[in-house]
């Protein structure tokens, strides 16, 4: 039962590791990335969908990013959803293409993206240590139940928190390099 909480304990613990990963590569940095609309969600025929899915988005160049809807129609509500975004960009249409070139970032800029980017890794922090309070509350349930000794418990606890600080180090790691990312002119 223990190996089975830790085992659980650990997939969960991956998992916010990965989401936060993930939500830093939302964040903008000095150079295009198609990560960065992702969040864009697009209100296609009166659904809300996710723009990757709708369009092909590449990088022609490392300032700019280049959205190609497979719907030429819904090119209007596409411009539409990145203007009203929280990129800070201007798109341009040609009536196939949205170009979207992204200005150089100002030092003011970065450090309140390095400010984002802190608060999403805090998050991070917080879901891994949330799993760890769960798998906690767990092992004393079963300590309880009787279905596991005190001796068992107790080594269980230090595997979760050995646990916990791996996940920490890993998102620290992340956003170190993230940091890094946005304030490299």
């Amino acid at each position: 039962m223990l190996d089975d909480l830790l085992s659980d304990a650990r997939r969960r613990m991956e998992r916010s590791v990965e989401s936060t990963k993930g939500e830093f590569g939302t964040v903008r940095t000095g150079r295009a990335s198609t990560s960065l609309l992702d969040r864009i969600q697009v209100d296609y025929y009166g659904t809300r969908t996710p723009l990757n899915q709708l369009a092909t988005i590449s990088v022609p160049e490392p300032r700019m990013l280049v959205v190609t809807p497979f719907d030429k129609s819904s090119i209007k509500e596409i411009e539409k959803a990145i203007r009203e975004s929280d990129l800070g960009v201007n798109p341009s249409n040609d009536g196939k293409i949205i170009r979207l070139p992204l200005p150089a970032l100002t030092e003011e800029r970065r450090r309140e993206l390095v400010k984002v980017v802190r608060g999403l890794a805090e998050d991070g922090r917080v879901a891994v240590r949330n799993v760890r309070r769960d798998t906690l509350h767990g092992t004393k349930e079963l300590e309880r139940e009787g279905e596991a000794g005190a001796d068992d418990v107790r080594r269980a606890e230090d595997r979760v928190q050995k646990l916990t600080d791996e996940h920490v180090a890993q998102i620290d790691a992340a956003l170190k390099h993230k940091e890094e990312e946005i304030l490299e002119v």
